[in-house]
């Protein structure tokens, strides 16, 4: 990989991942419900559902994605599903939760799958590996070292945009004190987490 290859990688990368879609909806409103504990593993699904489709373009198996199109439109449901239950558990969740009754650790694979589904299912993702990301760089070239590359600089890149998000998130839920604050944004968030869903969904 050039350098100059990278930073044009990157870019778009840095300019596709930032813009809110379906993924970004639900990590936001995981976080302004339930705050930033037990977040990682939500983001390490995200980013490793990234990594797949990127592997996917680069060993030219876009044929392949499109003959076992039915697996990933199994896995693009699972994550609607998902999200709605979500949805709902945000919706009517009482406002006086407190830190302490959030899930617990053993809950973190839960919410990893979740984030690999909805990595996987979301067609802007996709899209965006398989059709644009052809056109950036020469996949055809890349070699097992380049494709490290790319992984790597895909992580930081996603790493930056994601914790950022994260972070404004946190500060939005440092805001909501009273009790009808908290019940407002569980159901905002109920609704983001909802509309990412959809937008899943009618894709």
């Amino acid at each position: 990989m050039t350098l100059t290859s990278m930073i044009v990688f990157a870019g778009a990368l840095f300019i596709a991942a930032g813009t809110p879609g379906p993924s970004i909806a639900a990590l936001v409103a995981r976080v302004i419900s339930k705050g930033t504990h037990g977040v990682f593993p939500f983001l390490i699904g995200m980013w490793i559902g990234d990594a797949v489709w990127l592997t996917v373009a680069v060993a030219g198996l876009s044929a392949i994605a499109e003959t076992f199109n039915h697996v990933f439109v199994a896995i693009k449901w699972l994550g609607v599903v998902y999200l709605l239950y979500l949805a709902w558990k945000m919706w009517t969740a009482s406002p006086d939760t407190s830190e302490a009754e959030l899930p617990e650790a053993r809950s973190g694979l839960k919410l990893f799958f979740a984030a690999l589904s909805v990595a996987l299912g979301n067609p802007k993702i996709m899209m965006f590996y398989i059709a644009l990301l052809p056109s950036i760089i020469d996949i055809h070239a890349i070699n097992t070292l380049g494709w490290m590359e790319l992984v790597a600089c895909q992580f930081l890149v996603l790493m930056t945009v994601n914790l950022s998000w994260m972070f404004l998130a946190g500060k939005a839920r440092g805001f909501l004190k009273s009790r009808r604050a908290v019940q407002i944004a569980n159901r905002v968030s109920a609704g983001a987490m909802a509309s990412a869903a959809a937008a899943i969904a009618t894709r």
